[in-house]
């Protein structure tokens, strides 16, 4: 079980719910095998400090976790191929 902070920016014309919903299911995928969540910090909606696909601003939310790798790269695949998901980064502790 390795720690991680991971950051991923929500694109801003995402409604609250389905934003809460997002967040929650990345939550969970991160949550199996035994992974806990830490601390999750919602920073909410930013200025971007460059233009992403057209949006101007983004929802940043920032997770720490301890889990196991798999958990990580599930959520990287997943964050990859979410349409809703602007950015994400992934940092090892």
């Amino acid at each position: 079980m390795n720690k991680y902070e991971i950051m991923f920016i929500v694109k801003p014309n995402v409604e609250d719910d389905a934003r809460n919903a997002l967040v929650e299911q990345f939550k969970k995928v991160l949550e199996v095998n035994g992974g806990t969540i830490d601390n999750v910090d919602e920073w909410g909606l930013r200025d971007l400090a460059y233009e992403i696909q057209d949006f101007k601003k983004g929802y940043y939310v920032i997770l720490n976790v301890t889990c196991p790798a798999e958990n990580v790269k599930e959520f990287d695949r997943l964050s990859l191929i979410n349409a809703s998901m602007m950015r994400h980064l992934i940092l090892r502790k």
